[in-house]
């Protein structure tokens, strides 16, 4: 039998709705029973025609309330707001000067009546102290509650009272979370690859568990570890399997956390951290985004510096390695910016270990394909290895977003299983964007011209043995580019300079090519313009690639170069860097043009082919050009590669 479903209320808006009410009957009550006022004048009209009952004057306020007869009531409805008597009496009441004598004045009127028409006379003190004090009170009460509250429920949806959330007197709590092993399902079987960085993190855990095995050979137990790498390479996911291996506390908040607007809040949430955290020793602190707080600090302090950032920085350089002992806390952080970290955070005995989680290769993509894989329901032609293969620079991220595209590409498609053609779209659409099938986006013209180009792309990087095999050429559609040269890029560590000459002169393959076909440029060569710019750049000013520059590099590899705003090197250096590039690049022209014009005849058909096709592959290029250039057999990689593409 199936469960039911609890259905939950939330009271705090039955409570604000109750205020409400309570506030409303107190104003209405009021409305509805406060007498009006009128002049003395009035009164003794009133009072002169009988229609007055009782007068109770208050001494001490020089105040008058009138009580009418009943059946005179409707005589004076014009005054009562919209016609309606007060429920009760008084009905009326006025005020006199301190120099009014009540006795005197109302005897003399009830002198000049019958003794029918005569009217009662209560004269007396008020006592007007609680009642001033509640109407003090009350309505500071009121607000109080609602105060509270508005920010009781405001912090239960912001963390609870345990973390800094939105109430005022936690503001300066660390919005820390300590993770449950019963809670966190993630191990180190669950990340795939990372095989340094996660051998590093192990051993940290294996510490904790076991600390005699190290501290027995005079070891001591590593303070900090800084996980650094690009974006989408696990550094978080490592830290939640070390959450979920861990028989110790752990405890995780984001760098962006300890900023706050209020002054000392950053350092004071800091402190509050390490207090929790010694409490409960041994433990683990994992902070994300480090570099939030961890910034490097600025030298001229008016001009760059966040004085609460700063605050917050050193504090934290206090805690993890001050005056003061941290026994058995280990901080973990990540960023993928450690370049503008300060370097008093990233000395020994704070972080005492940098964890390098860089982008994955080959083994690595087949074992993360093979984790998110775990829940799809796969074709009998799909092949883990052939999608590593055809997946270089992608991370665990990308990964993972090309097995959920590739289930929802073959849900599309009405597939019982998910295809490997379904995957080999997915990645199309990751890298590409999405295809645009609509036949109005190119005129014939331009159709053609983005064929042509295409096929620049095709011819160099077959042609030129550093330049990336041509796995596939589309000139269907995609995002914002009208068509698409998929290459295999071999997974180098090191480029020389004939490795990179080529992959220019790829880049600019189809700028060439349109003036070769239409004899002037397009703007159709925007990406490849701007990647080959940033490439002869590179070469001259960072990699010492040029003779006249010489073996000189201006790379500032500690980002904190931003800041001056005088460039390292002379004006007369600027110009002769210009002009190198200039030259660089008119040499990458030339050398592509003289390759294309050289074999135009292969050019020729290999973009009437393409126009033809729409969607050619590395086959039909070696039909028409022949097999592809290798480089030195000392020099070719074992593995196969695969694709990125260049954009037209």
């Amino acid at each position: 039998m199936a469960e039911k479903k609890k259905i939950s209320f939330n009271f705090s808006w039955l409570y604000f709705l109750i205020l409400l009410g309570i506030g409303y009957l107190l104003f209405n009550n009021q409305r509805s029973s406060a007498p009006e006022k009128i002049e003395w004048a009035e009164v003794q009209t009133m009072i002169a025609e009988g229609d007055v009952a009782q007068i109770d004057f208050v001494r001490n306020d020089y105040k008058g309330e009138i009580k009418l007869r009943p059946e005179k009531l409707s005589k004076y409805e014009s005054k009562f707001p919209g016609g309606n008597p007060p429920r009760r009496a008084p009905h009326f009441y006025f005020l006199v000067s301190s120099k009014f004598d009540p006795e005197a004045i109302f005897g003399a009127l009830n002198a000049q009546l019958t003794p029918v028409e005569q009217f009662k006379v209560v004269i007396k003190n008020e006592d007007h102290i609680w009642g001033d004090i509640f109407q003090m009170v009350f309505p500071l009460l009121i607000f109080i509650l609602f105060w509270v509250w508005m920010f009781r429920g405001m912090n239960r949806g912001m963390g609870g009272p345990g973390a800094g959330g939105m109430n005022p007197f936690n503001v300066g709590k660390a919005n820390t979370r300590e993770a449950d092993k019963n809670e966190t399902k993630v191990t180190f079987k669950d990340v795939a690859g990372l095989y340094g960085a996660k051998e590093e993190v192990m051993e940290i855990v294996d510490f904790l568990k076991n600390p005699q095995k190290y501290t027995a050979l005079g070891g001591k137990i590593p303070k900090g570890a800084l996980l650094v790498g690009p974006p989408g390479t696990g550094k978080t996911l490592l830290a939640k399997a070390v959450a979920g291996e861990a028989n110790v506390p752990f405890f995780s908040i984001s760098g962006s956390d300890f900023v706050e607007m209020f002054v000392g809040v950053g350092a004071s949430r800091v402190r509050d951290l390490f207090r929790q955290a010694k409490e409960k020793a041994p433990c683990i602190v994992f902070i994300d985004e480090i570099d939030a707080v961890g910034r490097a600090r600025a030298k001229n302090g008016g001009f760059s510096s966040n004085d609460e950032r700063e605050n917050t920085l050193n504090q934290l350089l206090t805690e993890m390695d001050g005056f003061g002992t941290n026994s058995g806390v280990i901080v973990l952080a990540a960023t993928n910016r450690s370049d503008i970290l300060d370097k008093a955070l990233m000395r020994a005995g704070r972080f005492d270990r940098q964890i390098h989680v860089e982008l994955p290769e080959l083994k690595e993509r087949e074992e993360i394909f093979k984790v998110h894989l775990r829940d799809i329901k796969l074709g009998e032609d799909f092949s883990v290895e052939f999608m590593a293969k055809h997946t270089p620079g992608f991370s665990g991220a990308d990964i993972a977003n090309v097995c959920n595209e590739a289930a929802l590409t073959a849900a599309r498609r009405n597939h019982k299983a998910v295809m490997q053609q379904d995957f080999l779209d997915a990645v199309d659409r990751i890298i590409g964007g999405l295809e645009r099938k609509s036949s109005t986006i190119m005129t014939p013209a331009e159709k053609r011209t983005t064929a042509y180009h295409e096929a620049g792309h095709a011819l160099v990087g077959w042609l030129l043995p550093y330049a990336d095999p041509v796995f596939k050429v589309s000139i269907i559609p995609r995002g914002n580019a009208l068509g698409l040269t998929w290459s295999l890029p071999e997974e180098r560590k090191n480029w020389s300079r004939s490795v990179m000459m080529d992959h220019m002169c790829q880049l600019i393959g189809g700028r060439v090519a349109e003036e070769i076909l239409n004899g002037e440029p397009s703007t159709g060569a925007l990406n490849d313009l701007e990647r080959m710019t940033g490439m002869a750049y590179a070469m001259v000013q960072y990699y010492g690639m040029s003779d006249k520059v010489g073996a000189l590099s201006f790379y500032d590899s500690t980002g904190s170069r931003g800041y001056n705003l005088v460039k390292p090197y002379s004006e007369k250096t600027a110009e002769l860097m210009d002009q190198e590039v200039k030259a660089l690049v008119k040499e990458v022209h030339d050398r592509t043009r003289k390759l294309i014009d050289d074999n135009k005849d292969g050019f020729m058909r290999l973009g009437a082919y393409l126009l033809e096709k729409e969607v050619i592959f590395a086959e039909d290029i070696e039909q028409i050009l022949g097999p592809k250039v290798k480089p030195a057999a000392d020099d070719q990689f074992v593995q196969e590669e695969t694709e990125a593409p260049a954009e037209a």
